[in-house]
C-alpha cells in the first residue's frame, strides 16, 4: 500500500497504529507532548535529525498543530486513535475538504455527524424498529408535557413489576455524564425538570430535556463491526463491557457477551446475541456506514436489548472481539483492517470466512485507588514486568528498561492485557494467574508505594457475565 499516515495520539494505540502500519508497508509520523517524551510510542522513533518521524506538539487536542506536523511530513492520512478527535466531525471534514486533504482513518464525517448525535441515532433507531431504552427521541421544552412522559414510562414500569420504578433527566446537549438526574417519585419531577433545565441553558445554552427510562439491572454488550466504503459489512460477533468503574469506565471486558457457563440466564443467550448483532448490521447499512464501529447495547435481566449509543471510531477493547475470531486460522488484526478499508480496499473476505471459537478477557492495568473512588495514583515505576505466553499479549507505553513517571496531565493507564481460551473457564483461570504473575513497583514523591487495580481485576473476574 502506498501513504503516509499521522498517528494524532499517544500510548498503547500509538503504539497498536505504528504496528499496524508497518504491516501494511506504510511510513507513519506520530506527535508527542513534553510530558510524554518518556513514552515508548516516543522512545521507538526518531526525534531529531534527517530521519525524524516523532514531532513535539503543543497539545494533542490543538488540530492546527497536528495538521502543520501533517503538512510538513507529508502526510496523506491522519489516524486519530480513540478520544481526542476520534469522533468529532468537524475535526474529519476539515482533514478531508482542506487545500491540502487527508484521509481521515475512521468512518466519513458525514456519519460521524449523524451517529455521533444520540437524539438522532435514537430516532433513525426507532424508526427502523430498533429497540432503544423508552423515552424522548427529542428535546422536551414544555414542562407539562415532559411530566405527562414521565407518568406515562412509570405506570409502564410498574405494570411491568418494576418495584422502584425511575427516570432519568438528561440535558439533551449534554455529555460525559453531565446534566443527568433521577427521579423516582413523580412529585420531584418538577423540581428536578427546572434544575436540569436551568443548568442546560446555564452550560449549553440549550434548555431541551430529555426523559427516559431508568435501567439499573443490565449487562452491557456491544458488536464490533468492520464494514467498507464498498457497501460490505462484517461483524466479530459481541463482547461484554460491564464492569466498569464508578466513572463508567470499563475495567474488564469479555468476548462472547453471554456464555451459559457463567449465569444462568432468564432468556436465550445465543438469540439474543443474534438478535443485536443484526440489529447493529441494520442500521449500519441504513447509514451506510463505511470503517470500524461500535453498536453499543445495554440488556435486562429478562433479555431485552436497547441500543444505547453507536462509536464511530476504534475502541480501546477492539482486540476482545479479535481474540475469539479467527480468520484464516489467525486472529484479525482490527486496527490493520480499519486502516486498509479507510484508504479505499474491500474487505475481501465474506461472513462465514470468520469462525468464532473460545473466548476472550481483556484486563485494563491503571494506576487507581479502588478503594477511594478509583482515584488516580501519579508517581514513578519503578519495575514493570509482564508474564509471557501462548494465550496472552500485552499492549503498554509504559517502558520496561527504566523508571516511567506517570504524566499527571493524563489518565494513569498503564497496560491492556489481553487473555484467551478455548472456554470462558479456562479464560477467566488464565487471567487470574496473568495478574499473579504480573510485577509492578512504584513510589510517590511521599516515598508511598504504587497503588493499582490489579487486586480489583481479580476480584471481579467472577462477575464476568453475570447479572
Amino acid at each position: 500500500m502506498e501513504g503516509k499516515v499521522l498517528i494524532a495520539n499517544r500510548g498503547e494505540i500509538a503504539i497498536r497504529i505504528m504496528n499496524a502500519c508497518k504491516d501494511l508497508g506504510l511510513d507513519y509520523v506520530v506527535v508527542y507532548t513534553e510530558a510524554d517524551k518518556d513514552s515508548e510510542h516516543v522512545q521507538r522513533n526518531i526525534t531529531s535529525g534527517p530521519e525524524q518521524n516523532a514531532w513535539c506538539i503543543t497539545s494533542y487536542t490543538e488540530p492546527n498543530d497536528l495538521f502543520a506536523v501533517a503538512d510538513h511530513t507529508l502526510c496523506t492520512a491522519i489516524h486519530p486513535g480513540y478520544g481526542f478527535f476520534s469522533e468529532d466531525f468537524r475535526f474529519a471534514r476539515r482533514a478531508t475538504i482542506r487545500d491540502r486533504s487527508l484521509i481521515f482513518i475512521g468512518p466519513s464525517w458525514e456519519v460521524i455527524k449523524n451517529l455521533g448525535d444520540k437524539i438522532n441515532t435514537k430516532r433513525v433507531a426507532n424508526q427502523l424498529k430498533i429497540p432503544t431504552i423508552p423515552g424522548t427521541d427529542s428535546p422536551i421544552y414544555n414542562e407539562m408535557e415532559a411530566e405527562e412522559i414521565a407518568q406515562h414510562l412509570m405506570d409502564d414500569q410498574r405494570a411491568q413489576g418494576v418495584e422502584n420504578p425511575s427516570i432519568l433527566v438528561k440535558a439533551a446537549a449534554g455529555g460525559g455524564g453531565m446534566g443527568i438526574e433521577e427521579v423516582t417519585e413523580i412529585t420531584q419531577f418538577r423540581r428536578i425538570y427546572r434544575q436540569v433545565q436551568n443548568y442546560a441553558k446555564r452550560q449549553f445554552g440549550d434548555g431541551g430535556v430529555l426523559i427516559e427510562q431508568c435501567l439499573t439491572d443490565y449487562n452491557h454488550l456491544e458488536v464490533q463491526l468492520l464494514c467498507s466504503q464498498h457497501g460490505e459489512r462484517i461483524h466479530f460477533s459481541s463482547r461484554n463491557c460491564t464492569i466498569q468503574s464508578t466513572g463508567r469506565q470499563k475495567r474488564v471486558e469479555a468476548a462472547p457477551g453471554f456464555h451459559a457457563s457463567c449465569f444462568d440466564y432468564d432468556f436465550d443467550e445465543k438469540k439474543v446475541m443474534d438478535q443485536v448483532v443484526d440489529y447493529s448490521l441494520k442500521l449500519a447499512a441504513h447509514v451506510r456506514y463505511d470503517n470500524v464501529g461500535t453498536w453499543e447495547w445495554i440488556v435486562s435481566r429478562s433479555g431485552q436489548p436497547y441500543l444505547l449509543e453507536v462509536n464511530t471510531r476504534i475502541q480501546v477493547e477492539n482486540d476482545v472481539s479479535a481474540r475469539i475470531s479467527y480468520l484464516n486460522n489467525a486472529h484479525p488484526n482490527l486496527i490493520r483492517e480499519q486502516i486498509r478499508l479507510a484508504l479505499g480496499e474491500k474487505i475481501g473476505y465474506k461472513q462465514n470466512d470468520v469462525e468464532f471459537k473460545g473466548a476472550s478477557i481483556e484486563l485494563r492495568i491503571v494506576a487507581e485507588d479502588t478503594q477511594r473512588g478509583f482515584a488516580p495514583w501519579i508517581g514513578t515505576i519503578t519495575e514493570f514486568t509482564f508474564p509471557e505466553h501462548d494465550w496472552s499479549v500485552v499492549y503498554t507505553h509504559v517502558p520496561f528498561h527504566k523508571p516511567y513517571t506517570i504524566p499527571s496531565e493524563y489518565d494513569p493507564n498503564l497496560a491492556l492485557a489481553l487473555v484467551w481460551g478455548r472456554t470462558m473457564n479456562e479464560a477467566k483461570e488464565r487471567a487470574g494467574q496473568f495478574i499473579d504473575e504480573v510485577v509492578i513497583k512504584g513510589q510517590d514523591s511521599q516515598g508511598g508505594s504504587i497503588i493499582t487495580n490489579l487486586t480489583y481485576l481479580k476480584n471481579n473476574l467472577s462477575r464476568l457475565l453475570t447479572f
